[in-house]
């Protein structure tokens, strides 16, 4: 110091460190955060106060504050929350617990008969990105929104630890902080200590667990929302602590905001430094609101206005084509797949019965089909148009991915959940592509959430059951990469039947060879190269919003069912069904893969659901029921009808094409050579038909029992 001293006669300062405060500014800020509770008021209801006695009355000891209601009662101490929670945030839970002494012991002078009163806050505004939260956040309030993808059990978490003195039973009561913080023991005992030779040792102090007081505490695991995921970046998720009131009200898959204290702790797994100065940030959660997703916990608010827009919307004529025709309309046709769609969108009304069992309301649909049939596309639009979607392929799908994981936490070694896109889709669509590319045991996971609509896991010694209320929409390939018209159903689709039973409308896309259908389809696709947009639907389109607020706002509203009149007309139907289906079997002498049960009567109740909800009518009638029962003809009785044309059963050809292979295979020796013609003309001359000729040359070409040589006009037997 330039060789002045402390002892120079002149005056010394020091900083105080931000965020230590006089004892006076605590006071005056308490009485605030007091007045704020007793006074402020909405109208001539006094918010917190009456908010304060209901839920003291039901023994729930928390009070929720609005942001936005303590700034526009005292600007400057809502900022002093904002900049500084830890600090201010027990200041108001002590003005809570003054202002309640009020109703529950008015005459006591102390606070040993009020319970704690835990203050959790609401913000609508200043709302951050997980991927944005930085270090100049730290310690400061923020307001994050995503999904919980795991939750922990319940931990008991320490609010003050009582020491006792092994030597001389001095005891000391040391508060924790919230969130991960931990405890520092004092190394030396602090009792008056008589002589040198009475002090007690280093490290004497030891915790009394009886006498400490604990609060519930849980760990979630928080990603952010997929519409905030930048094109080609992984999702990003923050680690969150809850605790009391805040411990399980979330679950995974529950689309939440939260607003918490970004703060740090000391984490001994961060790997590849051994930095004394780094530390691990985490959220402390001081609110948790759940968002509409699916979950039945909340509500979406509409705005009058939005609520005027939509039932004028749902009253427009022909809304049900304009909705499906605003679907993916840079796609050519499909009309009846795009009507499909919005049914998907819309879904049906669950039903809980008497006897506590639940059917499903959401409607799966498959698209299986040639390549280049714009499949895929619209899954994207589909992802891009739901309120809550899930876009995932089936090649990098795994079960685990598709419904739960169970992970090893590495700090506290226990297992928890973690939920995968059937659960975190839960009140929305999964877009599942490649369908057809899942391994067997992986398809099989979704068996479950497909039709009870659970994910039930039994993992690791946690048993449990998810929601995992989603539509699925799937597009697969057939078998041999094209639909083969000359076989059965069974031969071009490469699923199970179980799996085949959940869908409740199976379309088959098939890439059919028509010059004036192909000149249409090049003149639409030049026009969306050139003009970047499609041809102009009729009626104008709807846009992406309009679209996923009006699906949201007839979901939450709506939920219809069915006239008597439509009801026996659908009896009528399922019976006339079945008996075409067995009529179709007996012809055949094979059961169907696609199979007509009560799963697929249930699938046009669905659908006519659907309709209704479309148009935001509490009752489904018999023209919602033609409809749903026209569709379901168009998709799942026609993929089960497919290969039957030209007045010759399917079985009969295929009857034919086998004889034809049997004869051939007996006739032509390995290695012998024979002219195509004369071997179609033999066949023809003996009573088979051309077509069966043609496709049994062809199999035995592809399974390389035959090759073509000298330009397909000679045939020569290679294999057996």
């Amino acid at each position: 110091m330039s060789g002045e001293g402390w002892d120079t006669g002149r005056v010394y300062t020091r900083n105080v460190h931000r965020g230590e405060e006089s004892k006076d500014d605590r006071v005056e800020t308490q009485q605030l955060l007091f007045d704020f509770i007793q006074n402020f008021r909405d109208d001539s209801v006094f918010v917190y106060r009456e908010q304060l006695r209901q839920t003291l009355a039901v023994n729930e000891n928390v009070l929720d504050v609005s942001l936005q209601d303590l700034a526009s009662f005292d600007e400057s101490v809502s900022q002093k929350l904002v900049d500084h929670p830890a600090d201010i945030l027990p200041l108001f839970e002590l003005a809570a617990r003054n202002s309640a002494r009020r109703i529950v012991a008015p005459g006591a002078q102390g606070l040993q008969d009020v319970p704690e009163i835990q203050v959790t806050l609401r913000s609508s505004t200043g709302m951050v990105n997980i991927r944005g939260l930085g270090s100049e956040h730290i310690s400061k309030l923020v307001c994050v929104s995503g999904i919980v993808i795991g939750a922990s059990s319940l931990a008991s978490k320490a609010t003050s630890v009582l020491l006792q003195c092994r030597s001389c039973r001095h005891t000391k009561v040391v508060p924790v902080g919230g969130g991960f913080a931990g405890v520092q023991i004092p190394r030396v005992c602090d009792r008056e200590q008589v002589a040198a030779s009475e002090r007690c040792p280093l490290d004497p102090f030891e915790i009394v667990t009886d006498k400490c007081t604990f609060v519930d505490q849980q760990t979630l695991k928080v990603q952010e929302a997929p519409d905030l995921i930048p094109v080609g970046e992984l999702p990003r998720h923050t680690v969150m602590s809850a605790d009391r009131s805040l411990t399980n009200k979330v679950f995974p898959g529950s689309r939440v905001t939260i607003t918490g204290i970004f703060t740090v702790y000391q984490s001994k797994n961060i790997k590849g430094t051994s930095a004394v100065a780094i530390r691990q940030p985490y959220l402390r959660a001081v609110g948790i609101e759940i968002n509409k997703s699916g979950n039945s916990f909340t509500r979406r608010v509409f705005t009058p206005e939005e609520e005027h827009e939509f039932v004028g919307l749902s009253r427009t004529p022909g809304i049900y084509q304009k909705f499906a025709s605003s679907i993916a309309p840079s796609i050519y046709g499909n009309e009846d797949i795009k009507r499909a769609v919005a049914c998907l969108l819309f879904g049906g009304s669950k039903k809980a019965l008497p006897d506590g069992m639940r059917l499903r309301g959401d409607i799966n649909v498959l698209l299986l089909g040639d390549p280049g049939t714009a499949k895929s596309q619209l899954l994207k639009f589909v992802e891009k148009v739901s309120p809550i979607s899930i876009y995932t392929s089936g090649k990098g799908s795994s079960a685990a991915g598709l419904t739960a994981s169970v992970i090893k936490d590495p700090s506290t070694r226990e297992f928890y959940l973690e939920g995968g896109a059937m659960v975190l889709a839960d009140g929305g669509v999964v877009c599942i592509d490649e369908f057809d590319k899942m391994r067997d045991e992986d398809r099989v996971a979704i068996h479950e959430a497909m039709e009870q609509q659970t994910i039930s896991i039994a993992k690791a010694g946690i048993t449990t059951i998810l929601n995992a209320r989603s539509s699925v929409l799937a597009a697969a390939n057939p078998l041999f990469g094209r639909y083969d018209d000359s076989k059965a159903p069974g031969e071009n689709i490469d699923f199970q039947t179980t799996i085949l039973s959940r869908f409740d409308m199976i379309f088959i896309v098939k890439d059919e060879h028509n010059e004036l259908r192909d000149q249409t389809i090049a003149r639409h696709v030049m026009q969306v190269h050139a003009t970047r947009a499609p041809v102009e639907v009729e009626g104008g389109e709807l846009s992406l919003e309009t679209m996923r607020r009006y699906v949201t706002y007839c979901k939450e509203r709506c939920a219809p069912r069915l006239s008597a009149e439509a009801a026996e007309k659908l009896s009528s139907f399922f019976v006339a069904m079945r008996a075409q289906l067995w009529s179709l079997e007996r012809d055949s002498t094979e059961r169907s893969i696609i199979p007509i049960t009560v799963r697929q009567l249930e699938a046009v109740v669905r659908i006519a659901e659907s309709l209704a909800k479309m148009t935001l009518s509490p009752v489904a009638s018999t023209e919602h029921v033609d409809e749903a029962i026209r569709l379901f003809r168009m998709s799942t009785m026609d993929a089960v009808q497919s290969g039957q044309s030209g007045g010759t059963t399917r079985g009969d050809l295929s009857s034919e094409m086998r004889r034809v292979e049997q004869e051939i295979r007996r006739r032509l020796p390995i290695g012998s050579q024979v002219s195509v013609r004369a071997i179609k003309q033999d066949f023809v001359a003996q009573g088979f038909s051309t077509p069966a000729v043609d496709r049994a040359l062809y199999l035995l070409v592809r399974q390389e029992t035959l090759q073509f040589k000298s330009q397909r006009m000679v045939i020569q037997r290679v294999g057996a």
